[in-house]
Formats: C-alpha cells, sequence, structure tokens
C-alpha cells in the first residue's frame, strides 16, 4: 500500500512560495518564514494570491507533488498536476466499472458503509470523552443505534440512488446532533448548509471538506486512478 506524506497548507494570504534547490521556501514580504524538502510532501494548498513561481511549480511536477490554490476565503481556483501516473489498466477497470450498476453499487455501499462507521465512531468518541447529560447522551445514543441499522441495510442495496438515500438519511441524523459536539458557547449549528455556508460552522465543515477533496483528489491521481469518474454520484464535467 501506497504511503502517504504531508500536505502543506499555506494559510498567509501574503505568502509567496518559491524554489531553493529541492526545497519549498514560503517567504512572506520578502523574507523567507518556511522551508521544507520537496521530498517530504505529497501536496501544498495556498490560501494566497500571490501564488508560486515557475520555477516551483516545475519542481512540484517533477516529484508528483499537487499544487493547489484557492483564496483567503477558502474558495477553490485551480490546481497543477503532473502528468498522469499508474497503470491505463487500472483505469480502463474504473470506467468499466463505473458504467456497470451492479459494480458501482458494490463499491458504493463499502464507501457510505465506511462513512456511517466513522459518523458512529466521532459520536462515540463525543460521549466517551465529554460525559454529556443524560438526555443528550440519550439522543447521541439513539442516533448511533439508528446508524448502526442503516449500515445493515446498506447489504440490501443493489443501486446507486438506493445507496445515496441510504447517505442522506445518515447525514440527517449525524447532523442532527452534531450541535451537541460544539462545546464553545460562542459558536452553534442549526443544521448543514452550503453554498453559501450560514454561519461559522458551515464555514469550517466547507472549508475542511474542500482541503479534504483536494487530499483524496492528490491521492487517486497518485495511483492512477481518474477522481472524475466515480461509483456513486452521477458524472459532471468538470466536478470530481
Amino acid at each position: 500500500m501506497r504511503k502517504l506524506l504531508n500536505t502543506l497548507y499555506v494559510l498567509s494570504p501574503n505568502a509567496y512560495l518559491q524554489k531553493d534547490g529541492e526545497n519549498v521556501v514560503v517567504r512572506i514580504e520578502d523574507k523567507e518564514c518556511f522551508r521544507i524538502p520537496i521530498i517530504n510532501i505529497e501536496a501544498i494548498i495556498s490560501f494566497s494570491y500571490l501564488g508560486a513561481s515557475p520555477g516551483l511549480m516545475n519542481l512540484c511536477t517533477h516529484y508528483g507533488v499537487s499544487l493547489s490554490f484557492h483564496t483567503p476565503q477558502g474558495r477553490y481556483i485551480g490546481s497543477l498536476e503532473g502528468e498522469v501516473r499508474g497503470n491505463v489498466l487500472l483505469r480502463r477497470t474504473q470506467f468499466r466499472y463505473a458504467d456497470d450498476e451492479t459494480m458501482s453499487a458494490y463499491y458504493a455501499v463499502a464507501f457510505i458503509a465506511g462513512k456511517i462507521a466513522n459518523q458512529r465512531s466521532v459520536l462515540g468518541r463525543f460521549l466517551r470523552d465529554h460525559h454529556p447529560e443524560d438526555n443528550i447522551t440519550g439522543q447521541i445514543q439513539e442516533v448511533m443505534r439508528q446508524l448502526k441499522i442503516l449500515i445493515q441495510t446498506l447489504s440490501r442495496r443493489s443501486t446507486r440512488a438506493e445507496v445515496m438515500g441510504v447517505e442522506g438519511t445518515a447525514a440527517q441524523l449525524y447532523f442532527g446532533v452534531f450541535n451537541y459536539l460544539v462545546l464553545n458557547n460562542d459558536f452553534s449549528f442549526n443544521g448543514r448548509s452550503k453554498r453559501p455556508p450560514k454561519d461559522a460552522i458551515n464555514t469550517l465543515l466547507s472549508l475542511f471538506y474542500t482541503m479534504l477533496s483536494h487530499d483524496v483528489r492528490s491521492a487517486l491521481n497518485s495511483v492512477g486512478l481518474d477522481p472524475y469518474v466515480g461509483f456513486l454520484h452521477t458524472d459532471r464535467p468538470g466536478r470530481p
């Protein structure tokens, strides 16, 4: 199994990325503030308008390090990636499976079962670490019970549409108790909202989902899979 390396997140809006030998150098107001050997990372995500030097871009493509640009507010701009790696036979198999409803549903079931299991894990860890009031504990335990049932029902789902229905129900249950997990009284969560997110918690969730999707896409590219061809959602041009 391929070992994943670190991702470098550049959060300063006035940072500029440069190459120095085999190193990535971050400069702010023309002063070096950070450097790291290119061989120690597999992706760079920059939230700066200043961008990166052509030399660094060339270094990234040479070592297969993906370079992604976002606005300081988190909106995705674009990515720089080198040539597609991996076995073309692997991608041909991926395309065949994606066109096969039965195989697509088979993989979608596995992915969504893992997602729901992780949701249960997050809720269970919260109960163990924070011991909330009995009424809150009871609500969270009931959601965990229903999520477990949903995992079991996935084995009887044979189409992608059915799997998406289970995923949606699980998300509704999970986010229904998500506000209990927010321990800072300055923040509150009143339901998931996107495009645009309507509060600070949803803004953070959307930002982290963007960062996570970059890592997943980079990992897929690194082994030769096509991130634009999946097994759950319908293909859309320009959308991984």
